[in-house]
């Protein structure tokens, strides 16, 4: 069985930081995992901890500098990593999420996993879309905002029918029986037939640290890097109707009232200004 999971390394913006164009200043940006794709590489690993015969793949959009984020995933526990990025990529505007979705299912078509696990959204452009455009992509079954996951393969489903036939089972895929977080508090408890794109809400498990073995081993596991090329994509694979055309801080409007004095007497002037604005009337 394999498993393919898509990560992202996400910008993390300083409190305080100034526009340049269309970009923020290198000198206020890290970068690091997008932390629901932490929670979709924890799920895959375990996965393959309790399963015999499961690899675990990563893929990732981005330029070399991604390479120590993606060795995050492989340090705790991933096999190996594919990585998407050419001359073409490094000088496109942006990429919204059908794009990144042509891209990372070209990887799939290439791996031909079982299931592809992605996080809900990312940390910064928090689309929430990449994961649904795989799977119609892909013509892959899909389940979103998914906080439980148990997987069942083909050869467990057909245990009892393999016995009474003598045939062995054709596929090894099976199904995932998941439960979806939807609006309103209500979960939704479905089976999708693998091979199948699911996307992983955070709070699913509880994700590892990568251990100092697991550093070390992650710098000798296999990283390829692929062009569009490579992937057999041509120049319209990033075309989009999404430009962006201008990056601002919004304006921020609060009214605070500070009051200053002793407990006496700051308790007396808030209580008359709850009685102004009509509180616990």
């Amino acid at each position: 069985m394999k498993i393919l999971v898509t990560v992202k390394e996400v910008t993390v913006v300083d409190d305080e930081f100034e526009i340049g164009g269309l970009s923020i200043d290198d000198r206020y940006v890290t970068y690091d995992l997008n932390e629901w794709d932490e929670y979709a590489v924890e799920e895959a690993v375990t996965i393959a901890e309790d399963i015999e015969d499961v690899e675990v793949v990563t893929a990732t959009i981005g330029p070399e500098r991604a390479e120590e984020t993606i060795r995050q995933a492989l340090a705790k526990g991933a096999d190996r990593a594919v990585r998407v990025w050419d001359d073409r990529l490094a000088e496109a505007s942006m990429l919204d999420p059908a794009t990144k979705a042509h891209l990372l299912a070209a990887v799939a078509e290439e791996e031909d996993p079982d299931l592809v696990l992605t996080g809900v959204q990312s940390g910064d452009d928090s689309l929430g879309a990449t994961g649904v455009s795989m799977a119609e992509r892909l013509d892959m079954g899909w389940a979103a905002v998914v906080n439980s996951l148990d997987l069942e393969r083909e050869s467990e489903r057909s245990e009892d029918s393999e016995r009474a036939s003598g045939e062995t089972a054709s596929s090894d895929a099976g199904v995932a029986h998941v439960h979806r977080e939807l609006e309103g508090g209500v979960d939704e408890i479905t089976d999708v037939e693998l091979p199948a794109v699911l996307t992983i809400q955070t709070g699913i498990n509880d994700p590892r640290y990568a251990s100092l073995r697991g550093i070390r081993q992650a710098q000798s596991k296999d990283l390829a890097v692929k062009s569009l090329d490579d992937l057999g994509l041509g120049p319209d694979a990033l075309d989009s109707p999404i430009e962006q055309t201008a990056l601002y801080e919004p304006e921020t409007e609060g009214d605070a009232t500070l009051f200053e004095g002793s407990a006496g007497e700051t308790a007396g002037e808030l209580a008359g200004l709850l009685r102004e604005t009509g509180v616990g009337q």
